[in-house]
């Protein structure tokens, strides 16, 4: 991987995911080789469409800024103001939010059971909802604490101690912010994952080579359907979902990833597998934007990034804000998770 700051990979991760998602929007729902037909040169813009302005992000990354202002304002973890954060917003009649995130806000249910309830009556909540949102949240559980030197231990171990711990860390985040409204523990295992993953590219490592350690740290119940789908030969075309799922998704983050081997040509790729266009590229952007880092990610895509938030008082990020955002999620140091969350 090329030599790039931290910050400059973080701010890739966020903003990249941001990108992803307001390029991708106008093409949801869009049959295989979308993009390609849109843009046969391969020089995408932000076209708008389907209800979008031109460079208008949709719920994906609203979602995400809110985890990352609780998180920060919080100091910390606050499941309960996170939730109400997610309701506020889901109140303010957004464009678009997915059917199964809605059912959840606006059931009236407490937080800590709203999800859950949700499942046991519908039996379905493996969607890609909680992984669309989560650049934010992988950026600030990022942040491990340095090694300790221990007596009986080489530097080495003490590293790896140090990178086993920083995994438990950040899987377990995820796993906590994903159950707020996906009551399907596939759902929280595949977020823990891209979480790992984005960790490892934050820290300069491959993250294809984080796969083995990610998925050995997943629930036994779920290993082996996430090894299937981010094995090196897995494709989209094998998906036995809508990429609107959990599995499918992620797993074409990483076919995107690994088949390319630039930012701009990853979103290509992911947008032109079609469906769920918005949340694959939201997902893949995030993933590839910390490889590749910021300067990666074409101007013509960043300059007419909108975020609108919706129940804030017309409050709109731009692409400067998501930066600022992304170095004081990166700035911060990860303590501890509130006991009380």
């Amino acid at each position: 991987m090329n030599v790039l700051s931290r910050q400059n990979r973080a701010a890739g991760a966020v903003v990249g995911s941001a990108v992803g998602d307001a390029l991708g929007a106008p093409f949801e729902f869009g049959a295989a080789g979308v993009y390609t037909a849109h843009f046969p040169d391969g020089a995408g813009t932000m076209c708008g469409g389907g209800g979008w302005d031109p460079g208008e992000a949709t719920d994906d990354t609203q979602m995400a800024v809110l985890v990352a202002e609780s998180l920060l304002e919080r100091g910390g973890l606050d499941l309960p103001d996170l939730f109400d954060r997610f309701r506020r917003w889901a109140a303010g009649e957004p464009k678009d939010i997915g059917l199964q995130t809605e059912d959840v806000l606006t059931s009236g249910d407490p937080w800590d059971i709203a999800a859950a309830l949700h499942f046991q009556t519908n039996g379905r909540a493996a969607g890609n909802g909680s992984l669309m949102r989560a650049a934010t949240s992988a950026v600030y559980f990022a942040r491990p604490e340095p090694a300790k030197r221990t007596a009986d231990a080489t530097r080495a171990q003490d590293i790896t101690r140090a990178q086993d711990a920083a995994r438990v860390v950040t899987m377990d985040a995820a796993r906590r912010i994903a159950a707020l409204t996906h009551g399907d523990r596939a759902a929280w295992e595949g977020t823990a994952v891209l979480h790992e993953l984005i960790r490892t590219a934050l820290d300069g490592t491959d993250p294809l080579t984080a796969v083995p350690d990610a998925l050995a740290a997943v629930h036994a119940d779920h290993r082996e359907r996430w090894a299937t789908v981010l094995a090196p030969d897995w494709h989209p075309d094998a998906a036995t979902e809508f990429n609107g799922a959990v599995w499918p998704c992620l797993g074409t983050a990483l076919w995107a990833l690994r088949t390319t081997r630039s930012y701009e040509n990853a979103l290509a790729a992911a947008i032109d597998v079609g469906g769920d266009t918005d949340t694959v590229a939201a997902v893949t952007g995030a993933l590839v934007g910390a490889v590749y880092g910021f300067d990666a990610i074409p101007s013509r895509w960043t300059g007419p990034l909108r975020v609108p938030l919706p129940g804030y008082g017309g409050r709109v990020l731009r692409t400067p804000d998501l930066v600022t955002l992304a170095r004081r999620l990166d700035d911060h140091r990860t303590d501890a998770i509130h006991a009380d969350s």
